[in-house]
């Protein structure tokens, strides 16, 4: 019987779930199902449920979950999850012989190395630098960072809770958004801003002294984003325009910033489910603007390249890349 890898991408909102074979250096994805995250009460009956459908509960040579949290010791506490995901009861339980966790954009990082020019969208095509780092940003239920350090000829990827870290306001319109915030919250995160939550939130800010008049968010909160770019795309309501050129400048800002942190001169990606949604406002002038705006570093990065991922499931063919490296 053939021997398979199992991953996961365990997200706040949604969690994919994959079989892969063990050949090549990508590994070929055999199944796959998505799951809504809090539909079950821990990892491991999700898992379960998906082996005993696939009927490949004898066949798992290893398995490998990213995780929207840090991880440590095998162990993760997500973030905005009520789990707390331990890989040795995950393998204990489910009889795998090796289970590793990372954190999800370290998952999504291990993919980048493999990813073709068609799953890529070029934002700005730069020069990338033979044996330069790279970096990854991905808005999402959070925002995920991670870096790739070149380390002889590959690439590795290493992990960091950046989206935690504090929203520096750059410009008037953005301080005002942040004395809104502060008088609701103690701090203001990077990801209060960018990330699908941060683009409602942007929604709200924007509509404080007018009604939309393009259409109303969602019931559903994990629907509201789409609908913030939606009615900004479709260009008939000038309040969510802005919103939508707020969240895409603190996005290049902060993009700008990771580059420059990590000197990312083999390329910085941005993953996530959000950005490929919101292409044509990103090519609109507003992310690159904010992006190179970093004084005397900007033709250092001009050079750069900067990709969207447009692989759906990026952290997913991530977690298999780790999962096969433990067979």
């Amino acid at each position: 019987m053939s021997r398979l890898i199992l991953a996961g991408d365990v997200g706040g909102t949604k969690t994919w779930l994959g079989l892969f074979s063990l050949d090549g250096p990508r590994p070929s994805l055999v199944e796959t199902r998505r799951y809504a995250t809090l539909e079950f009460d821990a990892l491991t009956p999700m898992v379960a449920s998906f082996l005993d459908r696939t009927g490949a509960t004898d066949q798992i040579a290893a398995a490998c979950f990213g995780v929207a949290g840090p991880v440590r010791a095998n162990v993760s506490t997500l973030t905005n999850v009520p789990w707390v995901v331990n890989g040795a009861e995950i393998g204990s339980r489910l009889g795998i012989p090796t289970v590793r966790l990372l954190n999800d954009l370290e998952a999504m990082a291990c993919a980048v190395p493999l990813l073709t020019a068609q799953e890529l969208a070029v934002i700005q095509p730069g020069t990338p630098a033979t044996g330069g780092n790279a970096a990854l940003i991905a808005p999402g239920t959070g925002l995920g960072e991670a870096s790739l350090h070149a380390v002889g000829d590959r690439l590795i990827p290493v992990p960091s809770e950046g989206g935690h870290s504090d929203f520096a306001a750059r410009t008037p319109r953005e301080l005002e958004l942040v004395a809104m915030l502060s008088a609701r919250r103690e701090r203001v995160a990077l990801e209060d801003v960018v990330s699908g939550p941060g683009l409602v939130t942007l929604y709200t800010f924007t509509h404080r002294t007018t009604q939309c008049i393009s259409r109303s968010l969602a019931d559903e909160p994990d629907q509201r984003p789409a609908a913030v770019t939606a009615a900004a795309l479709d260009g008939a309501c000038g309040a969510c325009i802005e919103a939508l050129h707020l969240f895409v400048s603190a996005l290049g800002a902060a993009a700008g910033n990771l580059a420059l942190r990590t000197l990312a001169t083999a390329g910085l990606f941005i993953g996530g489910g959000i950005v490929p949604q919101i292409l044509p406002a990103l090519r609109a002038g507003h992310f690159l603007e904010a992006f190179l705006d970093k004084g005397p570093m900007r033709p250092l990065l001009e050079q750069i390249p900067v990709l969207v991922i447009l692989e759906r499931q990026a952290a997913l063919i991530g977690a298999a890349v780790a999962a096969r490296d433990l067979t």
